[in-house]
Parts: structure tokens; sequence; C-alpha cells
């Protein structure tokens, strides 16, 4: 009997992991230390992390179960789970409960777990986030990129899903998608949720909507398709982006009754591998989403923030021939230099990883390439975070500044100095 070789599994992982470099947005920040420490002037466009201090009413409640050292359920603490379930009841009209709802050490594990244990292909609209597309090839699944166009505000259209299922409409795929979005900061109104989710139906497709910056859409107006396909939609969240705890590793996930099975296969995974999540942190989350007066004055300050500085980011961009639309949420910017792309190539720079090495080097200015994001690589495109700041500091003087619409340029000249000039040496550097 011939013999059964049972290493080739983990040979097979070991040669889809084998070349793959770092997380694009954790490589940069790091580069970006390094240069700095080295005595460079660095201004850190790349990582996307929120300037902002996590709510001091959560902080204070961190502080009160700081004793809390068991390990807790696998899918989370009781009480956080209902808290995220009622919020989400109250604040997007989702129909939900506790038993739908698995706690993890952030939202990304969370999404590795559930590629692991889904059994079909992975759809990615494109520019996407750095990480799906990778944690996808390590697991082994096949992938499919849906590109997606800069006229169109780089947002998925319905057509785009017929056109991927109709040639084998009964395939499974697990469409993932991100609003408001990184890299483009764009989002979809409850016309273009209820029409992508009548045409996810149609094909039967399981949908993952990532809303992790769902509470920091500028108009305070988010939506979510989970409302309008609620059998298929898994809704993915957390504290990161909006309550200023990306350190804090805690995240999300709502899945449907109909989807139960791939929960408990998430279950299963989790008590294999993370175990549970940090017990004081569960607790200082319920805090957050049971939310209050303190926290709506909180997210209405750091919206403010955000939708100022990302208008007054665009404009200048554009000024400097660059096409981008303004963003509606989340605090980054997907600006496209291709009108430039003759002057760019007499300068030797053909492709977005070209034009961001340069900026880099030659201004100190940290950005990330479009093709880090799924973009072709001739593509002049790039992702730049608006948040290299002091977000206790601007938080501060938001509220103190009067009324309660637009702040003007000279208080982002103050309090996000170091982001105003860092664009700035981009838009130079590209005109020149």
């Amino acid at each position: 009997m011939a013999q059964v070789d049972r290493r080739a599994p983990l040979v097979h992982l070991n040669l889809r992991v084998r070349g793959m470099k770092p997380s694009a947005t954790i490589a940069i920040q790091e580069r970006s230390t390094r240069m700095a420490a080295a005595g460079a002037v660095v201004y850190r466009l790349g990582l996307g992390q929120s300037p902002f201090p996590v709510p001091d009413c959560v902080v204070r409640e961190l502080k009160k179960h700081a004793h809390e050292k068991a390990y807790l359920p696998v899918r989370g603490l009781p009480e956080l789970r209902e808290a995220i379930a009622a919020h989400h009841r109250k604040s997007y009209g989702i129909d939900c409960a506790a038993k739908n709802v698995i706690i993890g050490p952030g939202s990304k594990e969370l999404m590795f777990l559930m590629q692991l244990v889904y059994y079909g292909d992975i759809v990615i609209p494109t520019p996407s986030w750095v990480s799906y597309e990778p944690q996808a090839r390590i697991i082994g699944r096949q992938v499919y990129r849906l590109p997606t166009l800069r006229d169109n505000e780089w947002k998925l259209v319905p057509e785009q899903i017929e056109s991927l299922c109709d040639g084998d409409p009964t395939r499974p795929r697990l469409l993932i998608l991100n609003y408001p979005a990184n890299p483009g900061g764009g989002s979809y109104s409850d016309a273009d949720l209820r029409a992508l989710a009548e045409k996810a139906r149609e094909f039967n497709l399981v949908l993952l909507s990532d809303e992790i910056y769902g509470k920091t859409r500028f108009d305070g107006k988010h939506g979510s398709i989970a409302k309008y396909y609620p059998e298929g939609t898994i809704l993915s969240g957390g504290l990161s982006k909006w309550c200023g705890a990306g350190g804090w590793r805690l995240g999300f996930f709502i899945v449907p009754d109909r989807l139960s099975w791939l929960l408990d296969a998430m279950a299963v995974a989790a008590s294999e591998t993370f175990t549970s999540t940090s017990a004081p942190i569960q607790f200082a989350a319920v805090r957050a989403f049971q939310g209050g007066p303190e926290i709506d004055r909180y997210l209405r300050a750091s919206r403010r923030i955000l939708r100022g500085l990302g208008a007054l980011l665009s404009s200048k961009l554009r000024g400097a021939g660059a096409q981008l639309p303004d963003p509606e949420g989340a605090f980054y910017l997907f600006p496209d230099f291709s009108m430039l792309r003759t002057s760019l190539a007499l300068r030797g720079i053909h492709t977005s990883a070209q034009l961001c090495e340069r900026l880099l080097v030659e201004t100190g200015v940290a950005v990330l390439p479009g093709s880090d994001f799924a973009r072709p690589a001739e593509e002049l495109t790039l992702r730049l975070s608006y948040v290299d700041f002091d977000g206790r500091r601007a938080l501060q003087a938001a509220r103190r500044h009067p009324g309660g619409g637009d702040l003007p340029e000279s208080f982002f000249k103050k309090y996000a100095a170091s982001t105003l000039e860092g664009a700035s040496r981009l838009c130079d550097w590209v005109k020149k």
C-alpha cells in the first residue's frame, strides 16, 4: 500500500506563506518609525490608526474591571454580546440577538477564522483593504477581484455581481463589502444597499459587511446592508476606528440564524486558537456600545474634525492634479494621479509603488501605493491616511469651537499641522 505523506497539507501551506510580505500598513508604520529614529522628518500618512483617545467613560470602565482575570466564554462576555445586539437593533434596525454575536481579538482575526471555515470562493471589490486577499491566499481560497471605477467613487454596482455569478449561479461565494471604505472613504446610500442586497439574494451570496468605520460616517447616517439582506449578511465591527481603541484588539461578528453553522465553526476554531478575548477589555466594551451623551459628543466632535480635514485635503490634492471624490467617512483618501502619467514618467515613475517610494525618500511623506490595495501596478493611485495629529488636543479644541458646522482651515493649520504639511509636500512634489 502506498504511503500517505501527512506532511503534504503543511507543505502546501508553507508554500502559500513563503514569499508573502508583512501587512503593508504595518510595514509602512515600522519603516516610518525606523526613519524617524534615525533623525529623518517623516509625515506618517500610511497607517490607518484613529488619532483620537478612547472616550473617558470607557477608560474608567476598563480601570474598574482591571482585576478581571478569568477566561471568558469563547463567543464572548454575555453582557457584551447583548450590548452589541441591542446597539445594532436600535441604531440600524437590524434584527439580531446576543446568540448571533461572537467576540474576537480584533475583527481581523475573526475574518481569518471565517475564511478558514467557509468553503466557497472569496470575492473582493477593489480597491480593498490590504489584508482581505492575503488572508484568503494563506488559507488557500480562490479569490476573485471585482475592480471598481474611480468615476463611480470606487463603489461596487449590482451589474458586477451579476456578471461574476451569471455563468455559474449556484457556485458558493462570499463577497466582502467595506463601507465607509478603506482606502477610498466612500460609502453607500440606502438605495445602493437595497440594489446590492437584491442581487446578492438572487445569487444566494454570503456577504461579509465590514462596517468597522460605520460610526465614523461624517453625517452620522450609516446604514447596514444587513437590514436589507438579513438572512445572508455577516456584519463585522469593533472598537478600533470609532472608539480610538485599535490596540485594545476587540472585534465582533453578527451572524444571522441561517448561517449559524458558520458561527458554530468559528467558535470551534476560536477555542483552539485565541480561546477568548481579553476580559477587562470586554467588560469596558459594554460601556462603549451602551452609548449615551458622552459617547455622542465624542462622535460628533471626531466626525466634525475628520469631515473638515478630509474635504480640505481632497481639495488640495485636486489642485495638484489628482482625481478623487470627497470622503464620506473613515479617514482615508485614494487619489489617482494618472492624469500626470506623462510628467511622472519623465521622472522615471511608472507604477504606484515607484511613486510612493520616491515620495518617501525625497519628501518624507509615507503613503501606500494603490497596488497594495489590489489595484493594477501601473495605475498611479495611492492611499493617504490623514490621522497624523494629536487627536485629544484636536477634540478638546473642536468642542470649544462655536457651532456645529465646518471647522475653518485655520483650525487644521493649528491642530493638524503635520498632516497638512505632509499633504502640501506631496502636492508640491507632484506639481514640480
